[in-house]
């Protein structure tokens, strides 16, 4: 673990490249593990702007408890992260402080909304970085830059002090380089006390279901063959026989509908008096798209939350067959800034946050063909958020930790 001072030296070096961190703290940095913090979540003292130039000059009066617990348990705070505008998004390029680029490739998404998060850890430039994700912010960027992202179960993670997207379906937590210090890293958000040691699961002795999207999901074909060489792997060397599952009631596009429906609605809520006051301060598109959220038929809106309500009410049928789900956690790899961004991009990740549960993204790999980082995620039943970590460091163990991108060393 390097110091707070290296860190700090490592972002003057790499982050003029990335533009991941876009605040940096001024005060003393403990001997503990050093945090990057998205610029959704409150740092006392540093702009609070979820990435939105409306909120530039808004400074977090005090911190979250999330970061109050980083800090209480001996942990330190770089500065803040950059992220997509709002959370509302998975590329990262925002009008408050431009894009960040991903450490695999320059001009390529980290992904988001918390790319920023993902791609610090990436470069090297954290110990560990705080991310949200209402329908794959963790993960989505853990898997474009090729690190390890746990997204809580509801609930057990506190959201206060955060700028928020959808009350309903935000989640804060982890991104670091490898599964432990994820562990270590939730033993201090969620507060379960002094972290034990973390052993891997015997895979063999789980019971493990894996989702391919089942045709209703188009995989690129670097992801598709980098999960069917997955699941050989884990046949081979583990033991297990695929079980193909999919999630009850989780309908792809109409859910991915839901889930942006309600989110678009309760950031309405939240930004309201900006956008009244300072509507410049917003991109158009994200306008665009509060707007169209406020504006349909309030039997629209309630459909929404009566579909996320059925798809959270079913889960709990599919882990009586099942111990882990497996999947990959996004249906390609990173992409240009000039490409558009693939509307299927949550479709994997939004189930977690529907049904309330644990998952973890872990990097499998980085393709031959492609460069670029290879992932999948375990979602485990509600609460069982030790579970799934224990299974990602399983997974870990056999795929190896996940390499530093060339020219971060």
């Amino acid at each position: 673990m390097r110091t707070g001072s290296e860190y700090k030296r490592r972002i003057e070096k790499f982050n003029p490249r990335l533009n991941a961190f876009v605040d940096l703290g001024e005060g003393d940095l403990g001997d503990g593990p050093s945090y990057g913090v998205k610029s959704n979540i409150s740092v006392s003292g540093l702009p609070l702007t979820a990435g939105i130039e409306a909120y530039r000059d808004n400074i977090a009066p005090r911190d979250a408890t999330v970061v109050e617990r980083i800090k209480s348990s001996g942990g330190s705070v770089l500065g803040t992260l950059n992220m997509h505008e709002a959370a509302l998004g998975a590329t990262t390029d925002n009008l408050a402080y431009g894009r960040t680029h991903n450490p695999w490739r320059y001009g390529f998404t980290p992904g988001g909304s918390s790319g920023g998060s993902g791609a610090a850890v990436a470069a090297g430039l954290c110990d560990v970085a705080l991310g949200s994700d209402t329908m794959g912010s963790i993960r989505i960027p853990a898997a474009y830059c090729g690190v390890q992202g746990h997204k809580p179960t509801t609930g057990v993670v506190p959201n206060d002090g955060v700028l928020a997207l959808s009350h309903s379906l935000d989640h804060v937590g982890p991104l670091a380089r490898d599964i432990y210090a994820l562990w270590q890293s939730m033993h201090v958000l969620a507060d379960w006390g002094k972290p034990g040691e973390l052993i891997p699961s015997q895979l063999n002795q789980l019971r493990v279901g894996f989702w391919d999207g089942d045709s209703e999901i188009a995989l690129t074909d670097p992801v598709s063959e980098a999960f069917e060489r997955f699941i050989g792997l884990l046949a081979s060397e583990a033991g297990l026989e695929p079980e193909n599952v999919a999630p009850p009631e989780y309908a792809y596009g109409k859910s991915r509908r839901a889930g942006l429906l309600i989110s678009e609605v309760e950031a309405f809520s939240v930004h309201k008096e900006q956008l009244k006051s300072n509507p410049e301060g917003f991109t158009s598109s994200f306008r665009s798209l509060l707007e169209w959220g406020v504006g349909r038929p309030p039997d629209d809106v309630s459909t929404a939350y009566r579909h996320i309500e059925r798809v959270r009410a079913a889960a709990d049928a599919l882990f009586q067959e099942v111990d882990v789900v497996i999947a990959p956690t996004a249906p390609q790899q990173a992409f240009s800034f000039d490409d558009r961004a693939p509307a299927n991009q949550a479709d994997f990740t939004a189930w977690a946050n529907f049904a309330a549960l644990p998952a973890t993204a872990v990097c499998t790999g980085i393709d031959a063909q492609t460069r670029l980082p290879h992932s999948v995620q375990v979602i485990g039943p509600h609460g069982a958020d030790r579970l799934t970590l224990e299974v990602a460091a399983a997974i870990e163990t056999l795929c190896g930790k996940p390499p530093m991108p060339p020219g971060f060393e």
